[in-house]
Formats: C-alpha cells, structure tokens, sequence
C-alpha cells in the first residue's frame, strides 16, 4: 500500500524540520544525521521516510552508503504555496500597528 502523505503534517513535526535544516548545508547519511538527536536511529530513519514520502528530501546512494538532501523544487512549491498567506496576514499586522500608533497614549 503506498501511502501518501501530507507535507504539512510532515513538516509539523520538530523533528523533521530540524532534518530539513540540518539538510541545507550538505547531504548526509542516516547515521550522520541521527547522531544529532537524542533518539534510536530507526526513528530517525522513519522520519526520513516520511520526508522522502514527501518528496522533501531525496536519497541517493554514494558507494556503500546512503545520502539524503532536501528536494529545493518541493521547497519552492511550499513557499510559493505559503507566500500569499505570509503576505496577508503581513499586511494585516502592518495595519494593525498603524492603527495602535495613531492611538498611542500620550
């Protein structure tokens, strides 16, 4: 059964955004990125595959070992699909601060 899953939900979760984090710089193996975390390392690797489920990371093996990095293309359709909201509730609060200066107390 393949299972797919939400990016949302995926990212909602600290863990794997600190993965995605620690992904921006280089790729690394699953051990590599397990060491940063205070869990058994089969968490870790079902972390991973939830990201890779959604495609915001991929894999690629290197010799004998397995690396991981971010997916930029996904990465770019989350932030194109968040810009507008970032933008409307900017807009908002600029508003909102303009009105609480005009009513400043003295």
């Amino acid at each position: 059964m393949n299972l797919r899953r939400d990016v949302f939900q995926a990212i909602a979760d600290p863990t794997r955004r600190a993965i995605l984090l620690l992904l921006t710089s280089q790729s690394m193996t699953a051990g590599a990125i397990a060491a940063n975390f205070d869990t058994a390392r089969p968490t870790v690797s079902k972390h991973l595959q939830i990201l890779i489920e959604c495609e915001l990371i991929e894999q690629e093996p290197n010799g004998r070992e397995m690396h991981y990095h971010l997916n930029p293309q996904k990465i770019k359709e989350i932030a194109a699909f968040i810009e507008p909201f970032r933008k409307l509730w900017d807009d908002r609060f600029n508003k909102l601060e303009a009105i609480m200066k005009k009513h400043k107390p003295k």
